[in-house]
């Protein structure tokens, strides 16, 4: 493996960090990190080395693309303009663009229509996944199995492109519009700070279907923005082999309390 890191959380820049690994040694990367949305903290684009969010994607992308194996699979999160006029075709293959749906947005919009969402850009290095394991994250069927199993008789459906696109009593795919996933709350027992809430910490769920879809067990999965951990978490309870960054130290030392807390999961 390269001496890879494995299960460590590395306090650490990322952008200087990834040069220091070999090529082609992770299998998948989640990458939620900078929005620049805020006006302070971590978050401003004047802390970026770009001068626009989509210029620091583009850069990340070119570093995910070195270190990312053959197949290998990038969920990158931002808002709906995050990959806007960039160029990352000499890189990565677009995939889907996924839609978290997260209705308990702060704000409000006066002038236009308030964001709801958040987006999930899924790249793959190639023209198509190593992994892609569907059975995995099947959710439960919308369509009423009586019109479902009536539909599929129709002509245009049953000798059509779609000729195999069968009511599957195991669930369906999830598609790419997620609002089955709900954001955490105050309440929420896994929330690690309530400083993370919404801003940084994602709901266990989301890294699960992220993870399980695009890896298999012993495969390396990297997270450059760790935040409170949760893709180390998840990570090992899948069988994967999980490191990242965080350049924050308090939340480094967040990260380790919570992964100390799970002591039968974690060496």
């Amino acid at each position: 493996m390269n001496n890879l890191p494995l299960g460590k959380v590395l306090n650490e820049d990322c952008i200087k960090y990834m040069d220091k690994l070999p090529n082609e040694c992770v299998d998948l990367i989640i990458c939620d990190g900078p929005y620049g949305l805020n006006k302070g903290g971590w978050d401003e684009l004047s802390q970026l080395p770009c001068s626009s969010i989509q210029e620091y994607n583009l850069l990340l992308i070119k570093k995910f693309s070195r270190i990312l194996k053959s197949g290998g699979a990038v969920y990158l999160f931002g808002k709906p303009d995050c990959i806007d006029f960039i160029d990352y075709r000499p890189y990565l293959t677009l995939q889907s663009k996924i839609i978290w749906y997260c209705p308990a947005s702060l704000a409000q919009g006066r002038i236009s229509y308030t964001n709801n969402y958040d987006l999930i850009s899924y790249f793959v290095k190639g023209k198509k996944p190593k992994v892609f394991n569907l059975e995995d994250i099947r959710v439960p069927q919308l369509t009423e199995l009586t019109h479902r199993l009536r539909c599929e008789q129709v002509p245009s459906v049953k000798s059509g492109p779609y000729a195999k696109t069968k009511f599957n009593p195991k669930g369906k795919n999830p598609g790419d519009v997620w609002g089955d996933i709900k954001q955490l709350t105050y309440n929420s027992k896994e929330l690690v700070d309530r400083e993370a809430l919404n801003v940084i910490q994602k709901p266990e769920k989301l890294m699960e279907r992220l993870i399980k879809a695009s890896s298999n067990k012993g495969d390396i999965v990297f997270d450059p923005f760790l935040g409170t951990g949760t893709t180390l978490v998840v990570c090992k309870r899948l069988g994967r082999e999980a490191f990242g960054c965080e350049i924050d130290p308090s939340f480094v030392e967040k990260i380790k309390k919570r992964l100390s807390q799970d002591a039968d999961l974690f060496d």
